[in-house]
């Protein structure tokens, strides 16, 4: 029993070190793929700005990035969906360091997270 409350103890004390403190930035730099003919584009965005990729619509809702190494790893919040329709094909963070662990499924595009526009030092 003591085992185990110590190891819960320990599992807990972990898991709280292991969260990083993250800033909203004001925008995101996306990067856009056409399968089709190798083009790229990379795009960037304002928190809360819809913006055309190819033939897709993409919006920004937030991009956080840690504090302690703004240019680290990026978390975009985004919603895609086809120019003209309204069903939604990915809504949800993307990981800049980690695209394929929550990617846009698009036979024809693809949308990725390069990084978090950080605020400019004063």
């Amino acid at each position: 029993m003591m085992r185990a409350l110590a190891f819960a103890l320990a599992l807990a004390a972990t898991s709280a070190t292991a969260q990083q403190t993250v800033q909203s930035g004001p925008g995101a730099m996306l990067r856009g793929l056409d399968k089709v003919n190798g083009q790229t584009v990379d795009v960037e965005l304002q928190t809360g700005q819809t913006q055309a990729v190819f033939g897709l619509d993409v919006a920004l809702g937030d991009c956080r990035f840690p504090v302690d190494n703004p240019t680290g790893d990026a978390f975009a919040f985004l919603t895609i969906w086809e120019q003209g329709k309204a069903e939604q094909l990915f809504d949800g963070w993307m990981i800049a360091t980690s695209p394929a662990l929550n990617a846009l499924d698009h036979s024809r595009y693809d949308v990725w997270v390069i990084r978090c526009i950080t605020p400019s030092a004063d």
